[in-house]
């Protein structure tokens, strides 16, 4: 599903910012329980936060979906 695969990929990401969810969120502005039901893949997230954590995890939008 979309929505766990995005969420795998957002992990990825930013377990190589080194940064945790709480931290990570805390940068973004976002809820931590939010940032961490999209991660594991429990949201259908809208395309402005997906912006706001592609913007969090210096990447395009292309860069954050490659591979899904």
């Amino acid at each position: 599903m979309i929505t766990e695969d995005l969420g795998k990929r957002i992990r990825e990401l930013r377990q190589k910012t080194g940064l945790s969810q709480e931290k990570f969120a805390l940068k973004i502005g976002m809820d931590r329980t939010y940032f961490a039901s999209v991660e594991a893949g429990r949201r259908n997230i809208a395309i402005c936060n997906i912006k706001k954590i592609a913007d969090g995890l210096d990447v395009t939008l292309s860069e954050l979906f490659e591979g899904l």
